[in-house]
Protein backbone atom coordinates (compact mmCIF):
# COMPACT_ATOMS: atom_id res chain seq x y z
CA UNK A 1 0.00 0.00 0.00
CA UNK A 2 1.22 3.48 -0.78
CA UNK A 3 2.20 5.75 2.10
CA UNK A 4 1.71 9.51 1.97
CA UNK A 5 4.59 11.24 0.23
CA UNK A 6 5.09 13.86 2.96
CA UNK A 7 6.41 12.46 6.22
CA UNK A 8 5.75 13.99 9.64
CA UNK A 9 8.45 14.57 12.24
CA UNK A 10 6.89 15.54 15.58
CA UNK A 11 8.95 16.38 18.64
CA UNK A 12 7.58 15.39 22.05
CA UNK A 13 9.31 17.58 24.61
CA UNK A 14 7.66 15.65 27.46
CA UNK A 15 8.07 17.52 30.79
CA UNK A 16 11.08 19.54 29.70
CA UNK A 17 11.69 23.17 28.85
CA UNK A 18 11.90 26.69 30.18
CA UNK A 19 11.14 30.07 28.65
CA UNK A 20 14.80 30.61 27.80
CA UNK A 21 15.51 27.07 26.60
CA UNK A 22 12.35 26.98 24.47
CA UNK A 23 13.25 30.22 22.73
CA UNK A 24 16.78 29.06 21.96
CA UNK A 25 15.56 25.69 20.67
CA UNK A 26 12.78 27.03 18.46
CA UNK A 27 14.97 29.80 17.03
CA UNK A 28 17.59 27.19 16.11
CA UNK A 29 14.91 25.00 14.52
CA UNK A 30 13.51 27.94 12.55
CA UNK A 31 16.98 28.78 11.28
CA UNK A 32 17.70 25.22 10.21
CA UNK A 33 14.42 23.80 8.99
CA UNK A 34 14.12 25.94 5.85
CA UNK A 35 11.50 24.72 3.42
CA UNK A 36 11.64 21.12 4.54
CA UNK A 37 10.16 18.37 2.41
CA UNK A 38 8.35 16.96 5.44
CA UNK A 39 5.85 18.29 7.98
CA UNK A 40 7.35 19.33 11.31
CA UNK A 41 5.68 19.80 14.70
CA UNK A 42 6.70 20.36 18.31
CA UNK A 43 4.43 19.05 21.08
CA UNK A 44 5.15 21.17 24.14
CA UNK A 45 4.07 21.28 27.80
CA UNK A 46 0.82 23.19 28.19
CA UNK A 47 2.25 26.18 30.12
CA UNK A 48 4.41 26.96 27.09
CA UNK A 49 1.75 26.76 24.37
CA UNK A 50 1.36 30.54 24.17
CA UNK A 51 5.10 31.16 24.05
CA UNK A 52 5.77 28.53 21.41
CA UNK A 53 2.74 29.59 19.38
CA UNK A 54 4.43 32.97 19.08
CA UNK A 55 7.87 31.50 18.41
CA UNK A 56 6.72 29.27 15.52
CA UNK A 57 4.44 31.90 13.92
CA UNK A 58 5.25 32.34 10.25
CA UNK A 59 7.43 29.20 10.15
CA UNK A 60 6.75 25.71 8.77
CA UNK A 61 6.74 24.35 12.34
CA UNK A 62 3.31 23.34 13.64
CA UNK A 63 2.33 23.47 17.31
CA UNK A 64 1.27 20.36 19.18
CA UNK A 65 0.02 19.53 22.66
CA UNK A 66 0.97 16.48 24.71
CA UNK A 67 -2.53 15.60 25.85
CA UNK A 68 -6.15 16.73 25.58
CA UNK A 69 -9.20 16.24 27.77
CA UNK A 70 -12.01 14.00 26.61
CA UNK A 71 -14.41 16.59 28.05
CA UNK A 72 -15.52 19.82 26.39
CA UNK A 73 -15.67 21.88 29.61
CA UNK A 74 -16.59 21.66 33.26
CA UNK A 75 -15.23 20.61 36.64
CA UNK A 76 -12.07 18.86 35.43
CA UNK A 77 -9.30 20.63 37.34
CA UNK A 78 -5.94 20.50 35.63
CA UNK A 79 -7.24 19.45 32.21
CA UNK A 80 -7.27 21.33 28.91
CA UNK A 81 -10.11 20.95 26.43
CA UNK A 82 -9.61 20.65 22.70
CA UNK A 83 -11.27 24.04 22.20
CA UNK A 84 -8.75 25.63 24.57
CA UNK A 85 -5.88 24.07 22.64
CA UNK A 86 -7.41 25.25 19.37
CA UNK A 87 -7.41 28.81 20.79
CA UNK A 88 -3.62 28.61 20.84
CA UNK A 89 -3.30 27.37 17.28
CA UNK A 90 -2.60 23.77 18.26
CA UNK A 91 -2.53 21.53 15.18
CA UNK A 92 -1.69 18.16 16.78
CA UNK A 93 -2.37 16.53 20.15
CA UNK A 94 -0.68 13.39 21.41
CA UNK A 95 -3.15 10.92 22.91
CA UNK A 96 -2.48 7.60 24.61
CA UNK A 97 1.26 8.01 25.04
CA UNK A 98 2.59 5.01 26.94
CA UNK A 99 3.56 7.27 29.83
CA UNK A 100 -0.07 8.45 30.12
CA UNK A 101 -1.29 4.85 29.93
CA UNK A 102 1.25 3.68 32.52
CA UNK A 103 1.38 6.56 35.02
CA UNK A 104 -2.15 7.90 34.67
CA UNK A 105 -4.04 4.66 34.06
CA UNK A 106 -5.49 5.70 30.71
CA UNK A 107 -7.54 2.91 29.13
CA UNK A 108 -8.02 2.22 25.43
CA UNK A 109 -11.51 3.72 25.70
CA UNK A 110 -10.21 6.87 27.38
CA UNK A 111 -7.65 7.30 24.60
CA UNK A 112 -10.37 6.83 22.00
CA UNK A 113 -12.50 9.52 23.68
CA UNK A 114 -9.58 11.94 23.72
CA UNK A 115 -8.93 11.28 20.03
CA UNK A 116 -12.59 12.04 19.33
CA UNK A 117 -12.44 15.30 21.31
CA UNK A 118 -9.41 16.42 19.31
CA UNK A 119 -11.02 15.51 16.00
CA UNK A 120 -14.15 17.41 16.97
CA UNK A 121 -12.10 20.59 17.37
CA UNK A 122 -10.19 20.16 14.12
CA UNK A 123 -7.02 19.00 15.89
CA UNK A 124 -5.18 15.97 14.55
CA UNK A 125 -4.68 13.37 17.30
CA UNK A 126 -1.39 11.50 17.28
CA UNK A 127 -2.67 8.18 18.62
CA UNK A 128 0.07 6.19 20.34
CA UNK A 129 0.07 2.40 20.45
CA UNK A 130 2.74 -0.03 21.57
CA UNK A 131 3.61 -3.13 23.52
CA UNK A 132 5.71 -3.69 26.64
CA UNK A 133 8.79 -5.89 26.61
CA UNK A 134 6.85 -8.69 28.32
CA UNK A 135 4.11 -8.50 25.70
CA UNK A 136 6.67 -8.59 22.88
CA UNK A 137 8.53 -11.55 24.39
CA UNK A 138 5.21 -13.38 24.77
CA UNK A 139 4.47 -12.86 21.08
CA UNK A 140 1.54 -10.51 21.69
CA UNK A 141 2.79 -7.40 19.85
CA UNK A 142 0.28 -7.50 16.99
CA UNK A 143 -2.59 -8.36 19.31
CA UNK A 144 -1.80 -5.44 21.66
CA UNK A 145 -1.39 -2.74 19.02
CA UNK A 146 -4.48 -3.92 17.14
CA UNK A 147 -6.55 -3.79 20.34
CA UNK A 148 -5.35 -0.29 21.18
CA UNK A 149 -6.03 1.02 17.67
CA UNK A 150 -9.36 -0.81 17.39
CA UNK A 151 -10.78 1.23 20.28
CA UNK A 152 -9.99 4.46 18.43
CA UNK A 153 -11.39 3.16 15.15
CA UNK A 154 -14.59 1.91 16.80
CA UNK A 155 -15.22 5.23 18.57
CA UNK A 156 -14.41 7.53 15.67
CA UNK A 157 -15.68 5.76 12.57
CA UNK A 158 -15.23 7.61 9.30
CA UNK A 159 -13.08 10.30 11.00
CA UNK A 160 -10.31 7.73 11.34
CA UNK A 161 -8.67 8.97 8.14
CA UNK A 162 -7.92 12.24 9.96
CA UNK A 163 -5.71 10.73 12.67
CA UNK A 164 -1.98 10.08 12.86
CA UNK A 165 -0.85 6.81 14.46
CA UNK A 166 2.43 6.49 16.34
CA UNK A 167 3.87 3.06 17.04
CA UNK A 168 5.96 3.36 20.17
CA UNK A 169 7.23 0.08 21.58
CA UNK A 170 7.21 0.76 25.31
CA UNK A 171 10.49 -1.11 25.76
CA UNK A 172 12.19 1.34 23.38
CA UNK A 173 11.06 4.63 24.95
CA UNK A 174 13.80 6.49 26.77
CA UNK A 175 15.84 3.30 27.04
CA UNK A 176 18.14 3.85 24.08
CA UNK A 177 16.84 0.57 22.66
CA UNK A 178 15.23 0.81 19.26
CA UNK A 179 13.27 -1.61 17.15
CA UNK A 180 15.25 -2.60 14.09
CA UNK A 181 13.92 -1.11 10.86
CA UNK A 182 12.54 -4.55 10.00
CA UNK A 183 10.80 -4.92 13.39
CA UNK A 184 9.29 -1.47 13.06
CA UNK A 185 8.10 -2.12 9.52
CA UNK A 186 6.48 -5.41 10.53
CA UNK A 187 4.32 -3.69 13.15
CA UNK A 188 3.60 -0.71 10.89
CA UNK A 189 2.38 -3.14 8.23
CA UNK A 190 0.01 -4.72 10.78
CA UNK A 191 -1.37 -1.28 11.63
CA UNK A 192 -1.65 -0.29 7.96
CA UNK A 193 -3.63 -3.43 7.20
CA UNK A 194 -5.96 -2.73 10.15
CA UNK A 195 -6.50 0.84 8.96
CA UNK A 196 -7.11 -0.36 5.41
CA UNK A 197 -9.75 -2.75 6.68
CA UNK A 198 -11.43 0.15 8.52
CA UNK A 199 -11.02 2.93 5.98
CA UNK A 200 -10.36 1.30 2.62
CA UNK A 201 -8.21 3.33 0.27
CA UNK A 202 -8.34 6.23 2.72
CA UNK A 203 -5.88 4.34 4.91
CA UNK A 204 -3.07 5.23 2.52
CA UNK A 205 -3.18 8.85 3.67
CA UNK A 206 -3.01 8.02 7.39
CA UNK A 207 0.54 8.56 8.56
CA UNK A 208 2.06 5.96 10.89
CA UNK A 209 5.01 7.32 12.84
CA UNK A 210 7.70 5.37 14.66
CA UNK A 211 8.18 6.53 18.24
CA UNK A 212 10.73 4.42 20.04
CA UNK A 213 14.08 6.17 20.50
CA UNK A 214 14.38 7.43 16.93
CA UNK A 215 17.49 9.59 16.79
CA UNK A 216 19.89 11.22 14.35
CA UNK A 217 21.86 8.00 13.93
CA UNK A 218 19.00 5.59 13.14
CA UNK A 219 16.38 7.88 11.58
CA UNK A 220 17.33 7.36 7.95
CA UNK A 221 17.13 3.56 8.12
CA UNK A 222 13.80 3.63 9.96
CA UNK A 223 12.30 6.26 7.66
CA UNK A 224 13.32 4.24 4.62
CA UNK A 225 10.77 1.54 5.50
CA UNK A 226 7.68 1.58 3.27
CA UNK A 227 5.13 2.00 6.08
CA UNK A 228 7.12 4.33 8.34
CA UNK A 229 5.71 7.77 7.58
CA UNK A 230 7.70 9.79 10.09
CA UNK A 231 8.73 9.88 13.71
CA UNK A 232 7.50 10.90 17.16
CA UNK A 233 10.77 12.06 18.65
CA UNK A 234 11.47 12.29 22.38
CA UNK A 235 14.90 13.22 23.71
CA UNK A 236 16.40 14.03 20.33
CA UNK A 237 13.75 16.71 19.76
CA UNK A 238 15.29 18.77 22.58
CA UNK A 239 18.60 19.07 20.70
CA UNK A 240 18.25 21.25 17.61
CA UNK A 241 21.11 19.64 15.59
CA UNK A 242 19.74 16.14 16.19
CA UNK A 243 16.14 17.10 15.46
CA UNK A 244 17.16 18.90 12.27
CA UNK A 245 19.14 15.86 11.15
CA UNK A 246 16.05 13.67 11.59
CA UNK A 247 13.98 16.22 9.64
CA UNK A 248 16.57 16.15 6.87
CA UNK A 249 16.40 12.35 6.76
CA UNK A 250 12.63 12.55 6.30
CA UNK A 251 12.67 15.16 3.54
Amino acid sequence: MTSPKKKLIAGNWKMNGSLAANEALVQALRAGVGQSGCDVAVCVPSPYLAQVQSLVAGSPIALGAQDVSAHAQGAYTGEQSAAMLKDFGVRYAIVGHSERRQYHGESDDAVAAKAGAALGAGITPIVCVGETLAEREAGHTAEVVRRQLAAVIHANGHCITEIVVAYEPVWAIGTGKTATPEEAQAVHAVLRAQLHHAAGDGAARIRILYGGSMNAANAASLLAQPDVDGGLIGGASLKAPDFLQIIAAAA
